[in-house]
């Protein structure tokens, strides 16, 4: 009883420093770019038709968040919006998945046996690993960015992060929009072609 108690605290600290370290750090992102396109040729921007999130052939308020996510990040950077022929063209879509961690912890305990030439119960102290999991829901935001005359895909970000339940409107808003800076905070390139 006393043992089962101890994995149950070892088993909780550790899932509250995971969740704790997670909501610490924030989004992880990713991005790649294709090494053989100049950026600096890019002037335009506009949306991919159809966008990847409304292929359903609706928007949503989450894609509509995005979208102006979007438009603030690409005017950041110098780039003009053209509703046709522009020289990137952006594509965005969401999944969310199921995600497990595997680990081992090592434990030690005694086991107690009894010594007919001690005439009484001895302590034998052992090692062993523990294998513990989590499994939890990861929700990720990629954001794709597409050279508009050639229909190629120049450079791609994602942000991954566990899936929170049972959040206000505006929580969700603010984790959008985190998700949509993070990944453009990694893309170094501006229209002017200055970095």
């Amino acid at each position: 009883m006393f043992r089962t108690a101890r994995v149950l605290a070892g088993s909780l600290l550790v899932a509250v420093t995971l969740a704790l370290s997670a909501c610490a750090t924030g989004p992880t992102v990713r991005t790649d770019a294709d090494p053989t396109i100049n950026f600096s040729q890019y002037r335009t921007w506009g949306f991919y038709q159809p966008i990847a999130m409304e292929q359903s052939g609706y928007s949503s308020w989450v894609s509509e968040r995005i979208k102006e996510d979007v438009r603030k990040e690409m005017e950041a950077r110098g780039y003009r919006y053209a509703a046709e022929g522009a020289d990137l063209l952006v594509n965005f879509h969401a999944d969310v998945q199921n995600r497990t961690s595997v680990w081992s912890v090592p434990r030690t305990d005694v086991q107690w046996v009894y010594n007919y030439r001690a005439r009484s119960y001895v302590a034998i102290p052992f090692w062993y690993d523990e294998t513990m999991a989590s499994t939890w829901r990861e929700a990720t935001l990629t954001v794709d960015l597409v050279d508009g005359a050639r229909n190629r895909m120049v450079w791609t970000g994602s942000a991954s992060a566990p899936e929170a339940r049972q959040r206000k409107p505006e929580e969700k808003l603010a984790t959008l929009d985190a998700a949509v800076s993070g990944i453009f905070a990694r893309y170094p390139h501006r229209a002017d072609g200055q970095p």
